[in-house]
């Protein structure tokens, strides 16, 4: 076992690698450093990294440690507070901002024996699915450095997909999960609305959501287990699971009614035949594994439901603009921002309470509708992404008309957002990889709060499919 093959291994054993006494979490956390260090000014994929900060608390972990993840390694995205260290959100604003707290995601993995090596990349406010902040410069695909890694968690899936760290934070408010997650070859799960709080600056979320990149299934869902949970003042939360979802993720599943479709929910979306073959090929798949697939179209080809999800996406990207000047103690400007941030910014300062309440209703009424079309089904098997992963600068936030970019990048990831609005759990899993080289990967969602039988298909499917060992080959790359 060479040094970079420690990252490419799951967290899950790799503490109990340290637990053991075999490896120490020094020597992870030299490894995860020593692999930033070499490939990320390739990549791109970090914001800043915490060396010093990083083997101090590595030494503090023994032979022994029985916290779940004690010792490994694992980087934060730049939207969540980790005391000490710069919060961007990717924007001017608050470029040098060092956050004086830690979020709710960072004290759990912190608590859980993770040790924080550094932050990673996204786009300005978290806004598109990929990752080329102006303050930043673009972040990287590893399996093609001339396309994205996806967003908005791009930097995270760079970072894990190259084995700079084994696991990574994200979060997801229409897709910034488990659309990194097909970019890079990774697994990525959205949990269900409610199950991971964000605390402590929100009582709940009605799109977004916190999680991780990972490998394997049962390393998402053991760390799922790590971040699920009430915490003291949240207004919503989902219901507890019956058991830890990772004895639930080991478990084989009952023969389950899953239904198919390769409709995008933005109609004028063209689905790349690759990804269309993907579904084919799961469908096939989850057949041979004693399932019911069925060809279902659900309701959702309406232009009226894009523009509730942008009125209310918009309004959240807005109160995270407004957080930014708040910080800085003063008015943003659109000096402070790139041209799309400025103009959603300014649209949603135009909108009514009114106007705006009415749209999130209309969205959840909408949200309502798909969840009973569903009701038949235990799950819904869709394409990932509609189009392959997408070559740098082919959306410029800084264009003549940028809400015109906001609205392309739809195209390319039609099928993520409106669980989003639905709040069902779902997941992209790295099933195949197409003829150009690159990951190819389908999304599968869950019943409302289903995340525990969703996990087992998950497990399921990568027994029978594995993954894992699929790696990109960087070191004898640069970049054009």
């Amino acid at each position: 076992m060479t040094d970079s093959d420690l990252m490419f291994r799951g967290a899950g054993e790799l503490a109990a690698m340290v637990r053991s006494g075999d490896i120490s979490s020094r020597e992870l956390v030299q490894t995860s450093l020593q692999r930033i260090e070499e490939l990320n000014p390739m990549l791109n994929a970090f914001v800043q990294v915490d060396a010093e900060g990083a083997l101090a608390a590595a030494d503090e972990v023994a032979a022994g440690d029985d916290r779940p993840f004690a010792g490994v390694p694992i980087a934060i995205k730049n939207n969540r507070p980790v005391k000490g260290l710069r919060l961007t959100y990717g924007c001017p604003l608050m470029a040098e901002h060092v956050a004086p707290y830690d979020h709710n995601i960072t004290r759990r993995l912190r608590d859980a024996g993770f040790v924080i090596v550094g932050t990673t990349t996204l786009p300005e406010y978290g806004i598109l699915p990929v990752s080329e902040a102006s303050i930043f410069g673009p972040t990287r695909n590893p399996w093609d450095l001339e396309r994205t890694p996806g967003g908005s968690s791009g930097g995270a899936a760079a970072a894990v997909a190259a084995g700079l760290v084994p696991v990574a934070h994200g979060n997801d408010g229409g897709g910034s999960i488990r659309i990194p997650a097909a970019c890079c070859g990774l697994v990525g799960l959205k949990p269900a609305r409610g199950r991971i709080s964000p605390a402590p600056e929100l009582g709940d979320s009605s799109l977004g959501i916190d999680g991780v990149l990972t490998r394997t299934v049962a390393d998402t869902a053991a760390i799922l287990d790590v971040l699920a949970g009430y915490e003291p003042g949240d207004a919503t939360w989902a219901p507890p699971p019956s058991e830890p979802f990772a004895v639930s993720a080991a478990a084989a599943p009952a023969k389950l009614r899953v239904a198919a479709t390769t409709l995008p929910p933005v109609p004028e979306a063209v689905v790349d035949p690759m990804a269309a073959r993907a579904v084919a090929d799961a469908a096939e798949l989850l057949r041979s594994l004693g399932h019911e697939v069925d060809e279902a179209d659900p309701p959702w080809q309406d232009d009226a439901v894009r523009e509730l999800f942008g009125v209310v996406f918009s309004s959240h990207i807005a109160l995270s603009i407004a957080y930014s000047g708040r910080i800085a103690g003063r008015e943003p400007t659109a000096e402070d921002m790139e041209a799309m941030s400025w103009a959603i910014f300014s649209m949603v300062g135009k909108l009514g309470a009114i106007q705006y309440m009415g749209a999130d209703v209309a969205l959840q009424a909408f949200a309502r509708r798909l969840v009973s079309f569903l009701e038949p089904y235990d799950a819904l098997l869709t394409p990932a992404l509609a189009q392959r992963p997408l070559p740098l600068g082919t959306l410029d936030t800084d264009a003549p008309d940028p809400m015109a970019t906001f609205r392309q990048s739809g195209l390319f990831t039609p099928f993520t957002p409106v669980f989003n609005a639905s709040g069902q759990p779902g997941i992209s899993l790295p099933l195949y990889e197409g003829e150009d080289g690159l990951p190819l990967g389908v999304q599968i969602i869950g019943r409302p709060a289903g995340e525990a039988q969703l996990l087992a298909l998950a497990t399921q499917l990568e027994g029978a499919q594995p993954w894992a060992g699929r790696r990109p080959v960087l070191e004898s790359r640069s970049v054009g």
